[in-house]
């Protein structure tokens, strides 16, 4: 294998591929090209009324790019993970760049939750999400979606479709549907940045209920 760079790493995304290793301490990573892919649907996300209830509350303090590596570290800090020291670097190179995003979820000044991923025009392909407190990760996708809605995105990559997000509103396509989708999504010219305030809790209910 060539040596892998953040060049390559965008290709391989562009491609449809994505890297995993087999563990933390493990000095390979392997391409993966799923037959069947998991996305999110930005018009279709599930929020359940004690979702909706937490988050209109907003006891957490929301925010986008403070703290991509804490999250990358809260996504590997688990007894299995596919996140190797090479992958932890790659990421946080493309992070410095500009293509890959965290969004982080706080209480009390501590990280307890986020999700983190790859933006390519109008694609975002999601990598991990982490949770230490009840409900996290679930605010942080609820925020994701609406911040890539708003900033002019069409797809949201899960890579696997889990019962987690499944619940949420995830879903499975075939390779081939997703690889048009993921063609079609990098002809458009999303910017992740482009509007990164925070809106308000009840916003965030209002318009994944109106979309959904």
């Amino acid at each position: 294998m060539d040596e892998l760079t953040p060049d390559l790493l965008l290709q391989a995304y562009r491609m449809g591929l994505f890297p995993m290793s087999e563990g933390a301490e493990d000095e390979e990573i392997f391409w993966v090209e799923p037959r069947q892919r998991g996305i999110f649907p930005l018009d279709n996300f599930h929020i359940s009324r004690s979702l909706a209830r937490q988050i209109r509350r907003e006891a957490f303090t929301i925010s986008i790019n403070r703290d991509f590596a804490g999250v990358m570290r809260g996504c590997a800090d688990r007894e299995e993970t596919w996140i190797n020291a090479i992958i932890l670097d790659l990421y946080q190179q493309l992070h410095e760049r500009g293509d890959a995003h965290s969004l982080e979820v706080w209480e009390d000044g501590e990280l307890v939750g986020g999700v983190y991923g790859v933006a390519l025009g109008g694609a975002f392909c999601g990598e991990s999400m982490f949770s230490r407190r009840t409900g996290a990760s679930k605010i942080a996708l609820a925020y994701l979606v609406d911040h890539l809605r708003r900033n002019g995105f069409a797809l949201f990559d899960t890579q696997f479709l889990t019962p987690h997000l499944a619940r949420l509103g995830a879903i499975e396509i075939p390779r081939a549907d997703y690889l048009e989708r993921l063609r079609n999504a990098l002809e458009l010219q999303a910017d992740f940045t482009a509007d990164c305030q925070i809106p308000p809790g009840y916003s965030v209910v209002q318009r994944n209920t109106q979309t959904s």
